[in-house]
């Protein structure tokens, strides 16, 4: 059997470079790409979260338990499928600052760095 070869596209320089898909793209420093309406979060930390005051005291997370999770998106899943089979793009992108449901998130860690896999669904806001 021959092996199929992906397509080459030719830089100016003339030198060819493989070329990479839209999914491909949006590969990370954590190298976890995320399927369907799913997003990958880095959370913030208590002083992005405001959960420490300007003198540097940190608020207990009892104070602060029903509060919703707050975060940073790292990566992008595709979009979920709608009934006819056709992709729903995603709402947030790459960079936003968002607010997500407090027990709407499964943790992982890659390479010692915690991060949440978060449906879109569990989204509640994005932050300026």
């Amino acid at each position: 059997m021959k092996k199929h070869k992906k397509p080459l596209v030719k830089t100016k320089k003339g030198s060819p470079k493989k070329k990479i898909s839209k999914t491909q793209t949006s590969r990370n420093k954590a190298g976890v790409m995320p399927l369907g309406d799913r997003v990958l979060v880095k959370p913030f930390t208590p002083e992005e979260a405001g959960k420490t005051t300007s003198f540097g005291i940190i608020i207990p997370d009892t104070a602060s338990k029903e509060k919703p999770e707050q975060g940073t998106v790292v990566a992008v899943g595709p979009g979920k499928k709608n009934e006819d089979g056709r992709v729903v793009p995603m709402s947030v992108t790459v960079g936003d600052k968002v607010m997500f449901s407090k027990y709407g998130f499964d943790e992982i860690k890659v390479n010692g760095v915690e991060y949440y896999i978060v449906s879109e669904s569990s989204i509640l806001a994005i932050l300026d």
